[in-house]
C-alpha cells in the first residue's frame, strides 16, 4: 500500500509498456506448480507450504538459482516455507512493537520507525521480490499479523516537523517495488526538507530481482544532489552473485548510487569458514562494500537459522582477518530496540601490562606495542 496526497501520476492515452522486473514480478514463484518447475519439491516442503498461512514466494530469477534436487540448498531454504516457522522457543512474540520502540511514549506515523535520535526508519511498502523465512520484519511482511498504515506523506509531515533528524532509511518491504514516479516523489519531498543530509535505501533487489535497476530507475536514484543516496542490499551466500546482479551494482554506481551489503548470519547457509570468505571475495569482486554482518533478531517462528551468538566474530577472524582484503570485512552487530550493538570481542590483544601490549595475528604470531599512558 502506498498512500500520498498529491497526485503524481499523469493520464496516459496509451498503456505503458511492462518492463521485465515487472513481468518478474507478476509471474511470482508463489505456489506449489510453480515451485516445482525450479526444484523437486519434497514431501516435507510440500507439507510445510500447504500448512503455512504466511506468505511465501519469490521471483523466476531467484528460483532459477535454487539447486533443484538439493534440500539444504541455501537459496532454497531462504525461500520455501518450513514447518519449522510453527516452533518458537527465542522469539519475542510482537517483536516489531518490541524492535521498533511503537509501544514507546513517542507519538509517531506507523511508517517511522526509530532507535535513535538523528536518523528513522521511513517504512513505504509491505510487499517484496522475496519473503525471506528469516526476516525479521515477517510480522508486517510474511506473517501479516501486523497491520501498519503506510501513509508516505503523513511520515514525510513527521519527518520534516524533526530538524534533529538528517538521515532517512526508506525501507519496507522493499521501496525499490515501487514505481519510478513514487520513488521520485519521497527521494524529491525528502531533498526538499531542509535538515535531512542522506537518504538510504534498504532493498534485496539488487539480489533477487537485479532486472528492477532500469535505465527508468536509474534517472531518478541519479545525479549529483547535495542529499546523496545510498542503497544497501542484502546477499547471504556466494551462489546468490550473477552476472545480472554485478551489472545492476554497476548501472547503480555509475549513477553516482554506492552499494553495500547486509548479511544475515543463518545456521546451515552462511556459517561455515569457507562460504563466508567467499560470499565477502565475491561481494567486493562486484563492486558491493561489505557493511553488516547481523546476528539473527529475536523475531517470532525463524529459530532453525539462530547460531552461537560468538558464531559471527569467529568467522571473521578466521575466515577474513588476514585471510583476505581488509575491505571485506563486514561490523558484526546485533540490532536491537535500543540500536544496533557490536558482537566483535577483542581477540587480538593477547596480554596488556605497564608497559605494553602483546599483539597476536591471524597465523598466531604474537608482537608488541608500547602501552601509552593517558
Amino acid at each position: 500500500m502506498f498512500i500520498i496526497k498529491e497526485n503524481t501520476r499523469k493520464s496516459l492515452t496509451v498503456a505503458p509498456k511492462i518492463e521485465e522486473w515487472q513481468e518478474q514480478m507478476r509471474n511470482m514463484v508463489d505456489t506449489i506448480d510453480k515451485l516445482e518447475k525450479y526444484i523437486n519439491v519434497t514431501d516435507e516442503e510440500r507439507e510445510a507450504i500447504k500448512t503455512t498461512s504466511a506468505r511465501w514466494g519469490t521471483t523466476p530469477y531467484f528460483a532459477s538459482l535454487m539447486g533443484r534436487d538439493n534440500a539444504d540448498d541455501p537459496i532454497r531454504k531462504q525461500v520455501v516455507p518450513s514447518k519449522k516457522e510453527q516452533e518458537n522457543f527465542y522469539g519475542i512474540e510482537n517483536y516489531l512493537i518490541h524492535k521498533e520502540n511503537r509501544s514507546g511514549e513517542e507519538n509517531r506515523p506507523d511508517s517511522i520507525a526509530r532507535q535513535y535520535r538523528d536518523r528513522i526508519a521511513f517504512t513505504v511498502v509491505n510487499i517484496c521480490g522475496n519473503y525471506c523465512r528469516h526476516c525479521f520484519r515477517k510480522e508486517l511482511v510474511v506473517d501479516e499479523s501486523l497491520e501498519l498504515r503506510l501513509d508516505v506523506d503523513e511520515g514525510l509531515d513527521w519527518i520534516r516537523e524533526h530538524t534533529e533528524l538528517r538521515d532517512i532509511l526508506v525501507t519496507g518491504g522493499d521501496p525499490l517495488l515501487l514505481p519510478d514516479e513514487q520513488i521520485e516523489y519521497i527521494i524529491r519531498k525528502l531533498r526538499e526538507i531542509p535538515h535531512i543530509e542522506m537518504i538510504r535505501f534498504g532493498s534485496r533487489l539488487p539480489i533477487v530481482l537485479p532486472h528492477r535497476i532500469t535505465k527508468g530507475l536509474q534517472k531518478v536514484l541519479g545525479g549529483y544532489h547535495r542529499v546523496p543516496i545510498w542503497l544497501n542490499t542484502q546477499c547471504n551466500h556466494p551462489n546468490e552473485i550473477t552476472e545480472r546482479t554485478a551489472e545492476a551494482v554497476w548501472d547503480l554506481l555509475t549513477c553516482g548510487v554506492n552499494v553495500g551489503n547486509q548479511a544475515v548470519l543463518m545456521k546451515g547457509i552462511n556459517d561455515d569458514v569457507e562460504t563466508f570468505r567467499e560470499l565477502h571475495q565475491k561481494l567486493l569482486a562486484i563492486r558491493i562494500r561489505p557493511y553488516y554482518v547481523f546476528y539473527l533478531e529475536p523475531a517470532p517462528g525463524i529459530d532453525h537459522f539462530r547460531t552461537p551468538v560468538e558464531k559471527g566474530a569467529e568467522l571473521i577472524r578466521d575466515a577474513l582477518r588476514g585471510h583476505t582484503s581488509g575491505l571485506a570485512q563486514p561490523m558484526y552487530v546485533v540490532a536491537t530496540n535500543i540500536g544496533k550493538i557490536p558482537l566483535m570481542p577483542d581477540y587480538y590483544i593477547q596480554e596488556k601490562n605497564e608497559q605494553e601490549y602483546v599483539l597476536k595475528n591471524y597465523k598466531g604470531e604474537t608482537t608488541t606495542l608500547p602501552n601509552i599512558p593517558e
